[in-house]
């Protein structure tokens, strides 16, 4: 092997995502192997002045009222019966199938999960109105994640 073709080789690792290759021709053996890791060339540290920190600020006085947690909504929870992606339309340019504040009856669509590439409507389990929408457009739910709240 001549040191043309063991520098082709470098080249073809360098500018692939091969992270090692060997090759064996007749008695002759190369492997290159590509590091992941950067290399760095230990030199001697500079030395850094010390530096006095400023003393840390008092602890201010918490205030009467502390924060509150968010107000539960109460109502019924239809859920995720899959794992996949919530959409809240039928196409990007569609407008969402429902809103908060909107009326439903049992049976009507409220979003479509994509699982396996197959998008499945979800339907209304109870008849009311729609309290909280708690799935986002594009993005990941688990199985039975709570979806809407209906009141």
């Amino acid at each position: 092997m001549d040191i043309r073709s063991i520098r082709k080789l470098i080249e073809i690792v360098e500018q692939s995502d091969i992270a090692e290759i060997e090759i064996k021709e007749g008695e002759h053996n190369i492997r290159i192997t590509r590091s992941k890791e950067p290399v760095y060339i230990s030199a001697p540290a500079a030395s850094v002045p010390y530096a006095p920190q400023a003393a840390p600020a008092a602890p201010v006085a918490e205030t009467a009222s502390a924060p509150t947690a968010p107000a539960e909504i109460s109502g019924h929870a239809v859920t995720s019966p899959m794992v996949g992606t919530f959409y809240n339309a039928p196409s990007p340019e569609a407008g969402a199938f429902v809103q908060v504040g909107d009326q439903v009856a049992t049976g009507d669509t409220l979003c479509i999960i994509e699982a396996m590439k197959i998008m499945n409507p979800i339907e209304s389990d109870a008849s009311g109105t729609v309290k909280k929408i708690m799935g986002f457009n594009g993005e990941a739910v688990e199985y039975d994640q709570p979806l809407f709240i209906i009141e």
